[in-house]
């Protein structure tokens, strides 16, 4: 009998031992900050792996916003039977308890370079992914985890929590103050561009965010209907964020047509002014709008907006001063050395470079796309 009862209290401690490993379900904090990341349960370093808790779904946006060529894991989560509505434009009305994730982070270089500061300049994604999972979990081996952002949908609106990842990839810890992380991007092409790898403070999150000056509420940025109406390669097999959403319960009112839909910035099989306005639209539209910050520039940088003078062509600026480079237009059809627009996105000077904030370095290949946009345009502005 002693074998029989040694097996039991064997096969006990097991089960305990796979509870005690077992993750715990999220944790929506209705209020404070915690220290720690993991206190959430949202996304946890586990098993070389970043991988999002049960529950919490992953997405990404057709074209992404430029953030010194990091890459970013985003993933949604919802209480249990909650979701947000459907909008064709705006952002979508989340509820409450709701929560939004982006983990930035680079694949490292190649070139067996891994002195922690190293990282390496491309849009490569074929090395982020764990083996098997899809997209739906990152690859620690292959990548060098910076920062992790919250969007926290309390009673009184959205939050911006902001957390660092440590040394070892353990964890992430609060920096609601910010932080400076040297970095430098390496290729193979070109000697390595040192800069230094900016996390915002809390308040400057609402630089962005606030995409409506007279609200001046905090929104969300990415998770619209255009930036999220395509397929995402799930552990699951691929399929279409949107149709994904309203199967876990995440979405309601999606119309079955007309659902608006940005390009990809970098897919060279999509027409090239689409494209361009995709990348205007994630990268600038947030203060050029209607009804944001930058609605005194006379500038709408939305992807549907069909008024050709509101993108800036043959349109003088309204106070650039130095930010102009002495040219007279936004954008002269046909001449980008001509244009504003494409001398403000090349040049990393604070003062002159646009956007304004997020970036410290040039995107080099976002230069290249919009600069072909304005060459490729017919007409001129003479006479104005």
């Amino acid at each position: 009998m002693k074998p029989i009862r040694l097996a039991a209290s064997l096969t006990a401690l097991a089960l305990l031992a796979g509870c005690a490993r077992a993750p715990q379900p999220v944790h929506f904090f209705a209020a404070g900050y915690p220290e720690k990341l993991s206190d959430w349960h949202l996304v946890e370093a586990r098993g070389g792996r970043l991988a999002p808790n049960t529950g919490v779904v992953p997405y990404d946006l057709a074209t992404p916003l430029f953030s010194d060529y990091a890459h970013k894991f985003r993933t949604v989560w919802m209480p249990q039977g909650s979701a947000a509505k459907y909008d064709s434009y705006g952002p979508f009305d989340f509820p409450v308890g709701a929560i939004l994730t982006k983990t930035f982070f680079y694949p490292l270089p190649t070139n067996g370079n891994r002195n922690g500061k190293s990282v390496a300049r491309t849009w490569d994604t074929s090395r982020d992914f764990a083996p098997n999972a899809g997209h739906d979990a990152l690859d620690l081996a292959n990548v060098r985890l910076i920062e992790t952002r919250l969007l926290v949908r309390r009673e009184g609106g959205w939050e911006a929590i902001p957390y660092v990842w440590d040394a070892n990839q353990s964890d992430a810890h609060l920096a609601r103050t910010g932080d400076v992380i040297p970095l430098e991007l390496v290729d193979k092409q070109d000697k390595p561009e040192a800069f230094p790898y900016v996390v915002p403070n809390a308040n400057q999150c609402a630089g962005c965010h606030v995409t409506n000056v007279q609200a001046k509420r905090i929104d969300p940025l990415g998770p619209h209907a255009r930036h999220l109406n395509h397929d995402y390669d799930y552990a699951t097999g691929k399929e279409n964020q949107l149709a994904h959403w309203v199967k876990a319960g995440y979405l309601t009112g999606l119309p079955s047509a007309d659902v608006p839909r940005d390009a990809a910035w970098n897919d060279t099989r999509a027409p090239l002014d689409e494209r361009a306005r995709a990348w205007l639209d994630i990268n600038c539209s947030h203060c050029h709008n209607p009804a944001g910050p930058a609605n005194t520039t006379a500038l709408d940088l939305r992807s549907a907006n069909a008024d050709a003078r509101l993108w800036g062509i043959c349109k003088p600026p309204v106070a650039a001063g130095r930010a102009t480079g002495d040219h007279l237009f936004d954008i002269v059809p046909g001449k980008p050395d001509d244009s504003i627009l494409a001398y403000r996105i090349t040049s990393s000077e604070p003062g002159v470079m646009m956007p304004e904030m997020g970036r410290t370095t040039t995107d080099r290949e976002a230069v290249e796309l919009i600069r072909a946009w304005i060459a490729s345009m017919p007409g001129n502005c003479a006479g104005l």
